[in-house]
């Protein structure tokens, strides 16, 4: 087998947005998330919306559009 072939591996720390962090085994020594299970709805109970990139605002921009058209 060849030798050296394999990343370095390291105690990784997990960073959440939430502020939860924990270690855990990854080829980088620090990882951020947008969500863990600290704050993931479906452990957590309570429903959130994750809104990375401005989706919600828009679908709501022509939903209301939409809703304007079917009243005239």
């Amino acid at each position: 087998m060849k030798k050296d072939i394999h990343p370095e591996y390291y105690q990784a720390k997990v960073t959440c947005v939430c502020g939860e962090t924990f270690v855990t085994g990854s080829t980088k020594k620090e990882i951020r998330v947008e969500i863990c299970s600290k704050c993931h709805p479906l452990f957590t109970g309570k429903q959130r919306i994750v809104d990375s990139g401005g989706q919600v605002e828009k679908f709501q921009q022509r939903f209301a559009k939409t809703q304007k058209k079917k009243k005239a």
